[in-house]
């Protein structure tokens, strides 16, 4: 049975068929990090930020956040985390104490460099088999769900918070 198939076999179809992928991905990812913990010792988000701060060393909290498009909040656990692990270490700035920059330690390094059993392993394989413009779409798909889900959320972030109605965001054609 070939996925065209399996599709209409589901009866979902457009939009619910497209959620049902999204949340077999989010299982995987979570199975996946899981697993990471496991064998690498962190899990996916926390081997996100240390990708992060391998590749660009010396940046704040507030930076990585943002660079992650993450709630402070929610980096402030997995630093955490990392820095009890002696994985990350935070160096307060001279000048201003409130000011601090984030480095990998040597262990934070050796999971940098890591590769196998990663997510980005898995990921990587699967753009292997795609080419540039099948890829370029994929992220223009993303990046278009990404921005309708995040204007869905009320500004407070709390629940039942009201948000006016305004048209769904267009992904820009290149």
């Amino acid at each position: 049975m070939d996925r065209a198939d399996s599709e209409q076999e589901a009866g979902l179809g457009g939009s619910l068929e497209f959620l049902r992928l999204l949340w077999t991905i989010v299982h995987a990812l979570q199975r996946t990090s899981k697993q990471m913990d496991k064998t690498l010792g962190v899990t996916g988000p926390q081997r996100l930020v240390i990708r992060v701060l391998g590749s660009r060393p010396g940046l704040s909290a507030g930076e990585v956040a943002r660079t992650l498009k993450i709630h402070p909040s929610t980096l402030t656990g997995i630093l955490k985390r990392l820095e009890q692990r002696k994985i990350v270490r935070r160096v307060l700035n001279r000048s201003d104490a409130r000011r601090a920059s984030l480095h990998l330690n040597g262990l934070g390094e050796i999971i940098n460099a890591t590769k196998v059993g990663t997510v980005e392993e898995a990921v990587e394989r699967a753009l292997s088999g795609l080419t540039a413009s099948q890829v370029h779409a994929a992220r223009g798909v993303l990046e278009a769900m990404a921005v309708e889900l995040e204007a869905g959320l009320p500004v407070d972030g709390l629940r039942g918070g009201k948000r006016q109605h305004r048209p769904p965001a267009r992904a820009k054609a290149k």
